[in-house]
C-alpha cells in the first residue's frame, strides 16, 4: 500500500532555508515629565534629582537596551518639547503629569492626539490619568479613588500570557505608593492586565491596554512623586515591556480617514467630499 505523500505523508527531503531579515529598528521612544515636583519639593529632588523623567528614561534604556533610543522632554521645553518634528520621530511616548495638567497647551494635546490615531503608542503613567491627552482619548472623566498615606501596593498579574507581563512577579510588591481605588471612570479596557490592592483593601485597574484608531496605549498607575517607585525593578520592566507593547506593526504612521468605495471595488477608495456637492 502506498501511503500519500504531502501533508499526510512522508517528510520531503526539502532544503532547509533561513531568514536574512534585519532586525528591527530600535523603537524610538521620548518621555515626557511634568517635572515640577521636582524643583519646587526638596524630598522629591532627593528622590529623583534628575527628574522622574530621566529615571523612566533609564528604565527603559536598562531593560531594552540597544532595541531602543530614548529622549526625554518636560513641560516647561519650549512647545512642551512635543514638537511637530519630535511626534513624527517618537515611536513611543509616555506622560507623567500631576500638578500642571492644565498648563498643557491644547495645540499640544491636539497634536499628540493626531499622532496616536495614526499609530504612534502611549504609555500613560501614574496620576497622568488626569492629563489632558488621556481623558481626551478616553472620552470620560478619568477620576477616581486615592489617599496618600504610605500604603504598601501589590499589583497582581491577571492576564500572565500579556507581552506587558513578561517576567513580572506576582504579586509585585511596592512597599509605599500612594492608594488608586475603584471606582476609575474609564472605560472597559480592551486588556487588563494588573488589578493593584492596597493597605485599606481598596482595588484598581491599575494596568489597561486601549486602542484609539491605529494607537496602542498602555495606562499604569503605580508611581507617586513621593515614593521611589521608579527604582523599582520590576515597575521599571513593565514599563519598558509597556513601550514594546505599544509600538505598531504597522509599516507607515497615517491618519484613519473616511474613504468612498464603489461596488466591487475593495482598494481603492476615494476622498469623500461630504453630503452636499
Amino acid at each position: 500500500m502506498t501511503r500519500p505523500q504531502g501533508d499526510f505523508g512522508e517528510r520531503q527531503n526539502t532544503p532547509v532555508t533561513t531568514s536574512s531579515a534585519p532586525p528591527p529598528a530600535p523603537i524610538r521612544v521620548t518621555v515626557w515629565g511634568e517635572n515640577r515636583h521636582e524643583k519646587i519639593e526638596e524630598h522629591v529632588a532627593e528622590i529623583y534629582p534628575q527628574g522622574m523623567h530621566t529615571t523612566i528614561a533609564e528604565a527603559i534604556k536598562e531593560n531594552l537596551g540597544d532595541a531602543c533610543t530614548v529622549r526625554t522632554a518636560t513641560l516647561d521645553d519650549p512647545e512642551h518639547g512635543l514638537t511637530e518634528e519630535v511626534l513624527a520621530s517618537t515611536d513611543v511616548l509616555t506622560w507623567w503629569g500631576h500638578a500642571a495638567h492644565a498648563e498643557v497647551s491644547d495645540e499640544v494635546v491636539e497634536r499628540v492626539h493626531r499622532h496616536v490615531l495614526s499609530g504612534m503608542g502611549l504609555v500613560v503613567l501614574h496620576s497622568g490619568h488626569w492629563s489632558k491627552i488621556f481623558v481626551k482619548l478616553m472620552g470620560t472623566s478619568c477620576t477616581l479613588r486615592w489617599r496618600n498615606e504610605h500604603d504598601r501596593e501589590l499589583v497582581w498579574t491577571v492576564n500572565p500570557t500579556h507581552p506587558i507581563a513578561k517576567g513580572v512577579p506576582h504579586p509585585l510588591v511596592v512597599e509605599e505608593d500612594e492608594m488608586y481605588g475603584e471606582f476609575f471612570d474609564i472605560p472597559v479596557p480592551d486588556e487588563l492586565v494588573f488589578v493593584s490592592s492596597f493597605t485599606g483593601g481598596e482595588v484598581i485597574r491599575s494596568g489597561c491596554t486601549f486602542r484609539r484608531g491605529h494607537g496602542r496605549i498602555f495606562y499604569f498607575s503605580p508611581g507617586d512623586q513621593d515614593y521611589p517607585v521608579y527604582h523599582n525593578k520590576d515597575i521599571r520592566r513593565v514599563i519598558a515591556n509597556g513601550v514594546q507593547w505599544a509600538r505598531t506593526d504597522r509599516p507607515e504612521r497615517s491618519h484613519p480617514v473616511l474613504l468612498r468605495y464603489d461596488t466591487d471595488d475593495f482598494f481603492n477608495g476615494v476622498d469623500y467630499s461630504g453630503p452636499l456637492r
